[in-house]
């Protein structure tokens, strides 16, 4: 299955869906995403994955993904196939998949490696004045996983803060799961709030903390400290299976993963900063 998750880019990444991957041992996965942070390396690590279509994978507060890279040089714990994307390319090539288009001709990218290290790009020259231009195939993930502040029941997801390509994930996958930190018929009916089509959305999750360690606007904070603690505990094989076991496959649930948290989440959950105007209820 290919799944594009983390679309975000660096907020709402929806760890805990992940981590229940790596629970069921879930095996060759494609995953798909302009840069999802530490969320593609433990996924990687878990000998969930078997290709990458990615702008950057690793950690962003510390530099490098070590299962990543092990599993590159070494193919530990397996080999990996990539597909190298710019953050824009891959933008591009989820929009044609959006908008059923086979490909999206560009500019972008000539020049570099990566037009060539992908594989899949084809160069072309405009049929309007004859210059060269690169063609971005379209990707159609089997699934997108979007993590949002409210759903309603039926999956039409409110989704504050910075989008990333979520939307053209979302709109480019045959099927979507929505993660909520709260399902709520009332908040998502407004009307043109919902960020994804009910019809789109294979299943609701209510999952409240589904982010941690990542942001998610309005109700939870960066943990910065959490991506240097896995930086430093995975540096080896060994360190990384120590981690997953006490932090992935030794919880139960994202409940169990909060509740080991414990004051840490409590410090990072975000409190109201607005003030009533005097007079007003």
């Amino acid at each position: 299955m290919s799944i594009a998750i983390g679309c975000a880019l660096e907020p709402a990444i929806p760890f805990a869906f992940a981590h229940e991957l790596i629970r069921q041992r879930k095996r060759d996965l494609v995953l798909i995403g302009p840069i999802s942070d530490i969320l593609f390396d433990q996924l990687i690590g878990a000998g969930c994955v078997a290709r990458v279509e990615a702008a950057w994978v690793g950690n962003v507060s510390a530099g490098l993904g070590h299962c990543y890279r092990r599993a590159l040089e070494q193919g530990v714990p397996r080999q990996i196939e990539v597909r190298d994307h710019s953050n824009f390319s891959i933008a591009q090539a989820l929009l044609a998949g959006a908008i059923g288009a086979p490909y999206i001709p560009t500019r972008t990218l000539l020049g570099s490696d990566i037009a060539t290290a992908n594989g899949t790009f084809k160069e072309s020259t405009s049929p309007f004045d004859g210059s060269k231009e690169l063609l971005i195939p379209a990707i159609r993930p089997d699934l997108a996983v979007i993590a949002c502040q409210v759903s309603d029941a039926e999956g039409s997801a409110v989704f504050d803060g910075p989008w990333g390509v979520s939307y053209e994930a979302a709109l480019a996958a045959t099927n979507v799961i929505v993660l909520g930190e709260t399902v709520s018929e009332e908040t998502a009916r407004i009307p043109g709030s919902a960020f994804v089509p009910a019809t789109k959305v294979a299943a609701v999750v209510h999952e409240p903390g589904a982010c941690h360690p990542s942001p998610l606007q309005g109700s939870c904070d960066r943990d910065h400290e959490f991506f240097h603690e896995y930086h430093r505990a995975t540096r080896t094989p060994e360190g990384f299976e120590a981690w997953i076991a006490e932090w992935v496959t030794g919880m139960a649930d994202r409940a169990s993963y909060l509740q080991k948290l414990g004051r840490r989440w409590d410090a990072l959950r975000v409190q109201p900063t607005l003030t009533p105007v005097p007079g007003t209820p």
